[in-house]
């Protein structure tokens, strides 16, 4: 079968892509706070009962059940769905697989924004709505909508992490799933100006010209979903004033849920980092945050976190960088991250990813 990712990207190059990822993502918030809908991920579990696959070996290692990823209160991490959608594209390497999620979406899978979109009053309201609102529909890109000229607007798309190994996935799903979108919305005949691709072209081009019937430039500067102004002022015929007020102010709350529940989840992040070491229990980081350790526990349930897990997930992390490097021995990497006993830490570790950290090591190099 044809591979996922285009040909330019060559192992060596994904290598390094995924080297750099690894040691630069984990020091921002935004990769491990879980705040990410499962939404993109429940989709990936469909296809993949469709066809007869087990999702459980995709979710190994990460504290996620199945059961979870089809609950729409679960709340994921980047780093988490990333490695969940790599081992699906592992286990599914046919070519398009991204144009497959993202066409296989519609405005039901946006949830309560997909509700608000299309009752606002028209085309462009809706546009507004989708985009100020995408954090909570599971979005794992950064989007923003610029004028590109008096006819034009696009939808700009920008990886939150530079990952080669899933950046096509992501831009597939990403504007299929906007065509569908938009199709709900104001009907069938809705089409893009142009699709603009940072990529060279993969093997399957000719599925992109099929779906988006527009121009695809690969190669360009930006990912952009270049749109006809004349489809900002069509009137929905879903318009409803009422549900449009109720759908925004539901959206509005959820909005500010995930971001009080990221701020407490990056605080108790950011502390464990420095003190992975010392193996800091719950009460050690209240203290440091000021509040009571029945306080911290309520806020990080609140966001749907286990301090445990919090702290297993970033000592696995830790870990995996340091057998990357590959300059400490296996002992000295489960002191590092508050292991005196080298045998509790291989126990630990492979509890954590499914494999032994010397086996890891190998796998690595």
């Amino acid at each position: 079968m044809t591979p996922a990712h285009p040909p330019a990207v060559t192992r060596r190059n994904k290598a390094a892509t995924a080297k750099m990822a690894v040691r630069h993502a984990p020091t921002d918030p935004r990769y491990t706070a879980a705040v990410i809908p499962t939404t993109i991920l429940a989709v990936l579990a469909q296809l993949a009962d469709a066809e007869g696959l087990a999702i459980e070996p995709w979710l190994a290692g990460l504290g996620i059940t199945r059961a979870q990823i089809d609950d729409a209160s679960v709340r994921v991490s980047y780093r988490q769905a990333s490695t969940i959608i790599k081992r699906a594209l592992r286990t599914i390497p046919r070519s398009g697989f991204g144009i497959e999620v993202g066409a296989h979406q519609s405005s039901g899978t946006f949830g309560i924004m997909g509700l608000a979109m299309m009752t606002a009053r028209t085309f462009g309201e809706a546009v507004a709505i989708g985009i100020e609102h995408a954090d909570i529909t599971g979005a794992l890109m950064d989007v923003e909508m610029e004028t590109a000229n008096a006819r034009e607007v696009a939808l700009v798309a920008r990886p939150r992490f530079p990952d080669e190994e899933i950046l096509v996935f992501l831009c597939e799903e990403m504007f299929a799933s906007t065509l569908q979108l938009a199709r709900s919305l104001v009907g069938p005949m809705f089409k893009p100006v142009r699709l603009d691709l940072t990529y060279p072209a993969p093997p399957h081009a000719a599925d992109y010209r099929k779906l988006f019937e527009c121009e695809i430039r690969f190669g360009a500067n930006r990912n952009r979903f270049v749109v006809g102004t004349q489809w900002l002022a069509v009137r929905l015929p879903t318009h409803h004033p009422v549900s449009a007020q109720q759908a925004l102010a539901i959206c509005r709350e959820q909005a500010a849920q995930i971001k009080r529940q990221s701020e407490i989840v990056a605080s108790v992040e950011r502390i464990l980092r420095h003190r992975l070491a010392e193996h800091p229990t719950l009460g050690d980081v209240a203290s440091s945050l000021n509040l009571s350790e029945r306080t911290l526990r309520r806020h990080l349930a609140a966001a749907g976190r286990v301090y445990r897990d919090i702290h297993d997930q970033l000592r696995a992390e830790r870990a995996l960088e340091l057998l990357s490097a590959g300059a400490l021995s296996i002992a000295d990497i489960g002191s590092e991250v508050g292991y005196s006993d080298a045998r509790e830490f291989r126990r630990a570790f492979k509890r954590w990813t499914g494999a032994a950290p010397t086996a890891m090591r190998h796998s690595a190099i």
